[in-house]
């Protein structure tokens, strides 16, 4: 799994650290797994079989829930992940900043 790296014990997804073709071979918790797609640097892969509705974990966080099913090996990304991104700020017309120039 040299080509992936699982950033916390409790992510279910695994990081690319390079960009691994499609048709390579890895091995996920000691499974075989042939990559569908050519995966790029820094993205994600399922390390096991998520639901459409799972939480996404990454950094041992929730980053998103899964919008389709999605197998062990193939490339997670905005194709089918949702975030649950709620801001916690708001714009304010003043901000205290002062600006000068234009």
């Amino acid at each position: 799994m040299d080509a992936f790296l699982r950033l916390h014990g409790d992510d279910n997804v695994l990081v690319a650290l390079k960009t691994v073709d499609a048709g390579t071979s890895v091995t996920i918790d000691d499974e075989p797994v042939k990559l569908a797609e050519t995966i790029a640097r820094a993205h994600k892969i399922a390390a096991k079989p998520i639901a459409a509705g799972d939480i996404i974990v990454k950094y041992g966080m929730p980053i998103g829930r899964a919008t389709a099913d999605i197998a062990v090996g193939r490339h997670i990304h905005v194709h089918n992940i949702r975030s649950d991104y709620t801001p916690t700020y708001s714009l304010r017309e003043n901000d205290g900043v002062e600006r000068t120039g234009s």
